[in-house]
């Protein structure tokens, strides 16, 4: 302070309450960011939040408000955090599968297309595994089925998403996957295959869980007796090509990916009791 002002403070003052340099306050003063130095403390807390110079003076100027600056800017933090999510999520999977470059690579720019790309790579896919079904309902339903990366998508989401994106541009997998559905597909007049309701009907897979933590090896009579239970007269050489195809297909792993980038709780994998039973319709075929 001097004589002639005693309520002014020298700018080392001023840097000493406020906890900032000279050079940050001489630097704000050139810009036009201090007019008076009395709200410099503004000025630092917009700062702080991450407002650039111009911004700032405006405020100041009363060109435009506090809220006013802080919406936009809240827009703006919004878009980077999504990025930084879909970079987190990137990076954690490149870091798990010990991915490559060229990996990388493709992993980054299917994480990061828009929503109209990311909806033509799963519409290209339903068509080519669903389309053409002579099942309308099933077919109609699988179109109507959304897979769709949301706004705000959490790291798993994307990490999922990654993982879905790949599998659905693989022409083997889309293969696999047609002709498991082909397999379990009602022909014109006939009922649903007997394979089907391994995969529609839960009931049967939680049935394998609860005989395979009793320690039923899949070979035996007390499989055999499982089998009966659950699939009666039924063809078994039936059953088990739509299980195999399924396996082949890894249905269960798409099922499971699927829900994890609708962010919904799935049920649990149940890869273990599929092979079990895979296992079990293969040993009672060769009694």
């Amino acid at each position: 302070m001097d004589d002639e002002h005693p309520n002014v403070l020298t700018i080392g003052q001023l840097a000493h309450r406020t906890g900032l340099s000279v050079r940050t306050l001489r630097f704000w003063s050139d810009e036009g960011a201090v007019p008076p130095v009395a709200r410099v403390e503004l000025v630092r807390t917009l700062r702080e939040l991450g407002l650039g110079l111009d911004d700032v003076c405006h405020v100041l100027s009363g060109r435009t408000t506090v809220a006013e600056v802080a919406d936009a800017h809240v827009t703006a933090l919004d878009a980077q955090i999504r990025s930084l999510k879909v970079s987190r999520a990137v990076l954690s999977t490149v870091a798990k599968r010990g991915s490559t470059a060229e990996e990388t690579a493709l992993m980054n720019r299917l994480a990061r297309l828009s929503a109209a790309e990311r909806k033509q790579i799963i519409d290209e896919f339903k068509e080519e595994v669903f389309g053409g079904l002579d099942d309308p309902g099933l077919r109609d339903r699988m179109r109507a089925f959304s897979i769709e990366l949301p706004d705000d998508p959490t790291p798993d989401q994307v990490d999922a998403w990654i993982e879905l994106a790949e599998l659905a541009r693989d022409p083997a997998l889309r293969a696999r996957l047609r002709t498991w559905m082909e397999l379990n597909t009602p022909l014109p007049g006939q009922g649903r295959p007997p394979g089907a309701s391994i995969w529609w009907a839960r009931q049967i897979v939680q049935t394998v869980a609860e005989v395979r933590k009793r320690g039923i090896a899949p070979e035996g009579p007390a499989a055999a007796e499982v089998l009966s239970v659950l699939f009666g007269d039924a063809d078994r050489a039936a059953v088990l090509r739509s299980l195999e195809a399924g396996i082949e297909a890894g249905a269960e792993h798409y099922r499971r990916l699927v829900a994890r980038v609708r962010g919904q709780n799935s049920s649990p994998d149940a890869t273990e009791e599929l092979n079990w039973l895979a296992q079990a319709l293969r040993a009672a075929d060769q009694t």
